[in-house]
């Protein structure tokens, strides 16, 4: 959710607001700054309010203001319940830090950065652009109002109500166009036009316009929130809303993200003129962009597990928001069907432990917390048995009547023969062009067996930022370090995978994708699952193209024997999880250990086993590999293999081969129709 910054609104005017400074409420002299020109005064409850601004007893009115928000009643918050508030010992972490002024920005920057007594919201100590960016989403602001309104200790309200308010003096939203906003881009115009670029990218804008709702509740109480602080807090709130309105991002992630909280601000805050109108856009968004965002067969158009995971909850949100304040009617079934439809699409690529594959820019996520979601999820689906199977780790429910499942649309393909810690679970990704977190990487996969991840997807590292910054996600994204085909280890240039194939069911379950990956030279892989054990694919690269072929396999951490004579691999890994994998090929194909590593969280990684198959391909002819991935639980387990190719008739996209399992020969086979299924 952290790409580039779009170019601001639709329209391409990137902020259109003049800033205003305002002081600190000792010194405030808040009924000037406008606050009663922004609220209906004729909203129910602010009758007082009303009749003290007319009489230009502003100061009065304000203090009325604060005391019917004190004791308003009837708006509801779906992320906060006061009534059942609690902190963890994490949260406590960021919140007693707050208040040195050690601010946690980042998981992939810990121990976190001390921002100075005088703070500078400018400090950039490592030139990633997240830790600028997630600087400015005031993570730490509402476990310090928990811990506030769990302890009454006024340390916490008091610092809070300094930092918000500093923000907003050192963080100026200031009107720039087009020209100089592309200018800050390569840093040849002044920090102050700069962070708006950070401070103020739409993104962080509704992070903070739907946490400042939690903030609001939990320091409302507080001395240190007063009559002038609330004024002060509504217009910046105002400020926010309007920012977000006038400069919504293009389309993806962020979208959706500030979609939803313009929703939020709309539902929370009734009292502002144009409540009902940032609601209404909240809302027309979300149920235009569900479209747009969600193929027919549930997944999200990124083509990144993670993000299809957070596009969920964001459409989730929006409908706890609105069902518990009465509009839940605004969202037509269509938009209630297609999140049901997601939720199954991810439980379907998933493994027994909850985890998803890392493709694209993925992360593996907590298995608690992804079991919380599942139980979120029942509650707006009660009745979805397959649901309430994964929101209760298997104790109620029932689990997906199918075990391989395709979705030719997105391209994920599943292999699996069981829902258990035990099952064996091939993902493969091999869909269309993705968005911006999607990576060059069709054909790629994911391989989990008897608890184990043998073939974890390379991750991202990081995201953006500077060269260095840069070169390591350049890395990780690069075709080469991927379980795919490429020519001359060069990174795919089109990634538009099709369908030829997908038969889930029988003895053997087979997917054939064909991806035109580069200029003159096509993909098709071909995976056969057999008996539900183990692993053939067929590569093949078929075009004039000429140069040297390379089919790379990435495996996990752990000790491998590598056999550069018989094209083999096998495993010597900790516990019941082992395989055996093996290159069937032309003659002059040589097996070369490479750099290998894997990310399954922002900034850290683990070096691995990776290594590729090679081979010169001339101009008039196809290259194929035969690959067998035999994954067992003892090493003494590994079978004798061999395979080859009985008949292939490239004219009726045809093929045969043979393999042969500790003496057990087994035929595999199929004829493509014309055209594609997808």
């Amino acid at each position: 959710m952290t790409h580039l910054l779009h170019k601001g609104k639709q329209t391409g005017i990137i902020c259109l607001l003049l800033f205003i400074v305002f002081p600190f409420p000792s010194e405030a002299k808040s009924p000037a700054n406008g606050v009663f020109s922004l609220l209906n005064l004729d909203y129910p409850g602010l009758e007082k309010v009303k009749s003290l601004h007319e009489a230009s007893r502003d100061h009065e009115a304000a203090q009325a203001l604060l005391e019917y928000y004190q004791g308003r009643t009837g708006i509801k918050n779906a992320n906060l319940d006061l009534e059942h508030l609690s902190i963890s010992a994490r949260e406590q972490k960021w919140a007693d830090e707050a208040l040195e002024h050690t601010f946690y920005v980042h998981d992939g920057y810990q121990p976190a950065f001390n921002y100075g007594k005088d703070i500078n919201w400018q400090y950039w100590p490592v030139k990633d652009n997240e830790l600028r960016w997630q600087l400015h989403r005031h993570k730490w602001f509402t476990p310090m109002g928990k811990a506030y309104r769990l302890t009454k200790n006024e340390k916490y309200a008091k610092e809070w109500a300094y930092q918000y308010m500093d923000w907003i003096k050192k963080n100026p939203l200031i009107s720039i166009n087009q020209e100089e906003y592309e200018l800050t881009r390569t840093g040849k115009v002044e920090e102050n036009i700069e962070n708006v670029r950070f401070a103020w990218r739409p993104l962080e804008t509704s992070h903070r316009l739907q946490d400042q709702i939690n903030q609001f509740a939990l320091f409302l109480g507080s001395p240190y929130f007063t009559a002038d602080f609330l004024t002060e807090f509504l217009v910046n709130y105002h400020r926010h809303a309007t920012h977000i309105q006038n400069n919504y991002s293009a389309q993806g992630n962020h979208l959706l993200f500030e979609a939803q909280r313009m929703l939020y601000a709309g539902t929370f805050f009734p009292e502002f003129k144009e409540a009902a109108a940032w609601r209404k856009s909240g809302i027309d968004i979300l149920n235009r962009e569900i479209q747009v965002q969600v193929y027919p067969d549930g997944g999200h158009f990124e083509l990144d597990p993670h993000y299809h995971l957070a596009c969920i909850n964001i459409f989730c949100k929006a409908l706890r928001m609105a069902d518990i304040n009465g509009f839940r009617n605004e969202f037509p079934q269509s938009y209630i069907d297609t999140i049901e439809n997601m939720i199954v699409f991810y439980m379907n690529v998933c493994y027994p432990d909850y985890s998803n594959p890392c493709f694209s820019d993925a992360k593996k996520g907590n298995p608690k917390d992804e079991q919380q979601n599942y139980r979120e999820w029942h509650l707006l689906f009660p009745d979805n048995q397959q649901i309430l199977y994964f929101a209760t780790n298997g104790q109620s429910g029932k689990a997906p009547g199918n075990l391989s499942k395709g979705h030719l649309k997105t391209g994920f393909f599943t292999f699996r023969n069981g829902w258990q810690q035990d099952a064996t679970v091939m993902v493969m990704k091999a869909g269309p062009k993705g968005e911006w977190h999607c990576q060059p990487d069709n054909g790629t996969f994911e391989l989990w067996f008897n608890g184990k991840n043998l073939f974890p997807d390379s991750g991202s590292y990081v995201y953006a930022g500077g060269n260095e910054v840069m070169k390591l996600r350049n890395w990780f994204r690069q075709t080469a370090v991927h379980n795919t085909l490429t020519l001359d280890n060069k990174n795919l240039e089109t990634t538009e995978s099709v369908t030829r194939l997908w038969k889930p069911e029988g003895k053997v379950q087979i997917a054939v994708t064909e991806n035109p990956g580069y200029k003159n030279l096509k993909h098709r892989r071909s995976i056969f699952f057999v008996d539900r054990k183990y692993f053939v694919i067929v590569d093949e690269a078929i075009g004039s193209a000429t140069g040297n072929i390379n089919l790379h396999y990435q495996l996990c951490d752990g000790k491998v024997e590598i056999d550069t004579e018989h094209l083999s691999v096998t495993t010597d890994f900790e516990g019941y999880s082992q395989v055996k994998l093996q290159c069937f090929a032309d003659k002059g194909t040589s097996l070369k250990e490479e750099e290998g590593w894997y990310s399954t969280a922002y900034r850290q990684r683990t070096k691995r086993t990776a290594l590729s198959f090679n081979t010169e391909k001339k101009e008039k002819e196809t290259v194929r590999f035969i690959t067998v991935i035999y994954p067992v639980k003892e090493k003494k387990d590994f079978p004798d293999i061999t395979a080859s190719f009985n008949s292939i008739n490239q004219e009726q996209n045809t093929m045969e081969i043979e393999v042969t399992v500790n003496g057990k020969k087994q035929s595999l086979k199929y004829q493509l129709q014309p055209g594609n299924i997808n």
